[in-house]
């Protein structure tokens, strides 16, 4: 049986469904709903020989030829499906709901699987992603200066029952120079905004929900207007940690990372580092001298995260200091800070 329904309807139904991605490997990779399998019916290359068959040629030979490219693939298609999907129910889309998923949806109910054609295909999760954006949501922003421990916060607010989503985690970047880490790789701009999206589908928006205070970029990837607007006018807790704290939090993250990537991010900061602070810090960091070269940044990135505050209206930002080394405890303390403060200070 194959049934036709819409993305929401998708995302509604009562048991897991897995979602099969009929699109090209280059086509998934550029962004694909967070979930689903790629199940290409083209490699890149022929989708691009039938796309210009059709447009040369006409739509009949085009439909031949795709024929002709995945004649002996359809057994391997069905085996892939059966791994995935080992209870014969599956949901497939394409680019916007067209031949390609028509055909997959046509042998694999074929073959005996239920089949959930998803109206509008990738086109129309991207349109739901888009809107997901627009919609209004109680926000409250986590800020502090680097080395607060704020995304640590984050994860034990969420512990204790709060709304939470980590902007770092979905973009794979901390947000400064040295924010790969060394080893994170970041998505496309589109994926992050699928990411993105795909949480943001299951927040209660009569709920508060708590993001960690970012600039518009984070690394490669941009952070949606519409969200980044709400994140401009919503309350900030300014979190307050003691300098040698930060250091030494710092210290532990940053210690034990590549010299010459440190040396790398450190460069392409040197225009708003200054060329003497720069040289300071490279032989720091060549020297082993770890703490002296994190305290060096900071002057810069503290000095930033000055200017970020300035922009903010002053009502809209909350200062609490912190000073247990418990991670747990300072999310306790947060909560309880932000529990006292009316609603109308937090809108």
């Amino acid at each position: 049986m194959i049934r036709t329904i819409s993305i929401n309807e998708f995302f509604l139904l009562s048991e897991s469904v897995p979602l099969a991605d009929v699109r090209t490997p280059a086509e998934f990779a550029h962004g694909h709903i967070p979930g689903a399998f790629n199940l290409p019916l083209f490699s890149n290359e022929e989708r691009v020989l039938v796309g210009t068959t059709y447009k040369q040629v006409g739509r009949e030979e085009a439909i031949l030829l795709g024929f002709d490219l995945t004649g002996s693939k359809w057994s391997g298609f069905i085996k892939h499906a059966l791994e995935v999907a080992p209870g014969k129910k599956i949901a497939v889309h394409c680019w916007r709901g067209g031949m390609r998923s028509g055909a997959m949806a046509w042998a694999l109910n074929l073959y005996g699987f239920e089949v959930y054609l998803i109206e509008g295909g990738y086109k129309s999760f991207r349109r739901f992603a888009l809107n997901q954006f627009l919609q209004p949501m109680e926000l409250l922003i986590l800020g502090g200066r680097t080395g607060s421990g704020k995304t640590k916060i984050l994860h034990e607010l969420a512990l204790l029952g709060e709304q939470v989503i980590d902007l770092e985690d979905l973009a794979q970047h901390q947000g400064s120079s040295y924010g790969t880490m060394n080893k994170m790789i970041q998505p496309s701009q589109e994926q992050f905004e699928n990411n993105l999206a795909f949480q943001l589908k299951d927040i209660n928006r009569a709920k508060r929900l708590w993001v960690e205070d970012e600039s518009r970029n984070i690394g490669k990837v941009t952070i949606p207007t519409p969200f980044f607007n709400q994140m401009a006018r919503a309350s900030l807790i300014d979190i307050h940690v003691e300098l040698e704290q930060r250091v030494g939090a710092l210290i532990l993250e940053y210690g034990s990372l590549d010299k010459d990537f440190l040396t790398a991010c450190t460069n392409r900061i040197h225009k708003r580092l200054g060329p003497l602070q720069t040289k300071q810090a490279i032989e720091a960091i060549n020297e082993g001298r770890i703490a002296e070269f994190i305290r060096i940044v900071l002057v810069y990135y503290d000095k930033t995260y000055q200017k970020d505050m300035a922009k903010r209206s002053g009502e809209k930002v909350l200062r609490i200091d912190i000073i247990s080394q418990e991670t747990a405890e300072n999310a306790k303390q947060i909560l309880n800070f932000t529990n006292t403060i009316p609603a109308t200070a937090q809108a």
